[in-house]
């Protein structure tokens, strides 16, 4: 367990310090099309080195999101579901809290935000919730469908991480893109230490949306995939 608890430590932290960094130094927002396709890609590829370095120590779920969605699934017992959202959690604060040495503190460090448009439901809560719904559900889906057959072990890594390169693409638009509560907590906390509480009043988005896409992918991999392959 403790191998694992490292496991996605280190990944979490990897994630946030790298991807969330690219964003950062890159200014990432809709309007720099170069850094919004760089920062998608880094999100992607951060996942698919982990994949294929801790991933045969902890599956690399680097996600609670994911992590939930085993767990409904049955992959994982209590016990290590809560261990993996700890190391999750901390990896992910602990990456936040580097790079804002690396870059100040006073940057974004890749934080989530509300969508904020001109139009009507604009800076709404709602939007940001539903989009975040819908990607986690296809980014959780996706991973249970790939992982669930052995004939996909040696693309799975590839196949996950343009996977969140995609939903990037789409989401980053709207909220920066989560689509994983640990991924959102870090910066968003540290950037309330560093007296910026913006970030931490938005975060029950970006922790209620992911959690309830994973749960309604579980649901829909077990009714539509997993009772398929049991015919």
């Amino acid at each position: 367990m403790i191998k694992k608890f490292c496991a996605e430590f280190i990944g979490t932290f990897t994630l946030v310090l790298l991807a969330c960094g690219t964003a950062t130094v890159l200014n990432c927002s809709p309007q720099h099309t170069g850094a919004y396709i760089l920062t998608a890609l880094a999100f992607g590829l951060v996942i698919i080195a982990m994949a294929y370095s801790i991933g045969n120590v902890s599956g690399c779920h680097i996600n609670p999101a994911v992590s939930l969605g085993v767990l409904l699934n049955g992959g994982m017992s209590i016990t290590e579901f809560i261990v993996y959202i700890i190391s999750q959690f901390l990896g992910a604060t602990a990456g936040a809290a580097v790079l804002g040495l690396l870059v100040g503190f006073n940057t974004s460090l890749g934080a989530n935000g509300w969508y904020a448009a001109t139009e009507t439901f604009a800076g709404s809560w709602k939007r940001s919730l539903l989009v975040e719904v819908i990607l986690t559900f296809i980014f959780v889906l996706v991973i249970l469908s790939v992982t669930s057959k052995k004939k996909y072990e040696k693309c799975a890594g590839l196949v996950i991480g343009f996977t969140l390169t995609l939903v990037h693409i789409f989401g980053i638009y709207f909220t920066g893109t989560s689509v994983n509560p640990a991924r959102s907590f870090g910066p968003a906390l540290i950037k309330a230490f560093a007296g910026d509480p913006t970030a931490i009043s938005a975060y029950w988005v970006f922790l209620v949306g992911p959690l309830v896409g994973a749960a309604i992918a579980a649901v829909v991999f077990r009714f539509l995939i997993k009772s398929k392959e049991a015919e």
